[in-house]
């Protein structure tokens, strides 16, 4: 008599490990602020090491041209501590910074960040100031062209070409011999004191910093506003009978911000930059202006701060940008938990 062998039941499934919903936010935030480290690691050497490129001895830099005693040399070459290797003179730069201490002015006798900290509210401010202008105007002027289209659209979409085609400097002109020579509507030069005079004086300088990048944001969320009405959830949603407001804001805006969000990142580099040219036209004693005298009057440690503070604004505006991205777009969160 055969003897029938019952097959044994399959084991059950392991079941799958599951990841903790905080993992993956963690684990986002965690590679990128280690992205950010290394990148402002990586700029470092090269802000610092730069200074070696120029041609010639940087003792005879910081002494403009003179020509001093050999003793008088030594002493500032040891003062400055341009003796040590140059690695040894990076470190002891980047351990500095950790602690605070930029180093020591040339021009100015003093701590770099004494003088750094009189001159950047007046930069932030006006920066800010910019933001403010071109967050309104650009998202204004874009969803305006997107959502009328016709002769609104080609009347904004000529203007920002052409306003997105002047610079800084002529702009600031033009702002100037309007609203500050032939109207006489805001002043035309200086930073003017804390409070609303400040912000009086800093309009024209924010508007004419701003006017490129009013046109760049319109252009973009032009552009992504249209990308988003054709899709296929927008015409849903105007099918159920949403109104009109509703469908906007909350399918065809929310979903356009994610090119709007990776654009404003790399704007506040810009905004630093350009800053520059608007200080001096405007004569506002920020950090642009004080970057300009300083290339000018070979103020290394002058230069090597605010270089190193442009770069990092601009690494930590986009890392936070990347950060914030999927919780305006919970595709990109599905699309991070899935990698």
């Amino acid at each position: 008599m055969a003897v029938t062998q019952l097959a044994a039941p399959p084991a059950p499934p392991t079941p799958a490990t599951k990841k903790s919903p905080t993992a993956a936010p963690l684990a986002l935030v965690l590679r990128k602020v280690g992205t950010l480290l290394i990148t402002l690691f990586f700029a470092s050497l090269i802000v610092f090491f730069s200074r070696f490129v120029l041609p010639g001895d940087p003792a005879r830099f910081l002494l403009r041209g003179r020509s001093p005693k050999p003793e008088a040399l030594a002493e500032i070459t040891m003062q400055f501590g341009l003796d040590k290797p140059p690695i040894e003179q990076y470190f002891t730069w980047i351990g500095g910074i950790l602690h605070g201490d930029w180093g020591r002015s040339l021009t100015y006798r003093q701590s770099v960040s004494d003088v750094l900290l009189t001159r950047l509210p007046v930069t932030l401010e006006l920066v800010a100031l910019a933001a403010v202008f071109i967050t309104g105007l650009g998202l204004i002027a874009g969803m305006l062209a997107s959502l009328n289209k016709g002769g609104w659209d080609r009347f904004i979409l000529i203007t920002v070409t052409a306003a997105g085609a002047i610079p800084p400097f002529v702009a600031a002109i033009a702002l100037t011999a309007l609203f500050a020579v032939q109207l006489g509507w805001f002043p035309s030069f200086g930073s003017g004191d804390e409070g609303p005079s400040r912000l009086w004086h800093l309009t024209l300088p924010a508007l004419a910093l701003g006017v490129t990048f009013i046109a760049f944001m319109a252009r973009v969320t032009r552009s992504s506003m249209n990308e988003q009405l054709t899709r296929e959830h927008v015409e849903v949603a105007t099918s159920r009978g949403l109104t009109r407001s509703s469908v906007v804001f909350r399918h065809v805006l929310r979903n356009a911000l994610g090119p709007i969000l990776t654009v404003s990142g790399v704007l506040i580099a810009g905004l630093l930059v350009s800053s520059a040219i608007v200080e001096q036209t405007f004569g506002l004693t920020g950090i642009g202006q004080l970057l300009v005298q300083s290339i000018d009057r070979l103020d290394f440690a002058v230069v090597q701060a605010i270089v190193m503070i442009i770069v990092t604004a601009f690494v930590l505006a986009n890392t936070v940008v990347d950060l914030i991205q999927p919780l305006i777009d919970p595709r990109i969160a599905a699309g991070t938990e899935s990698r």
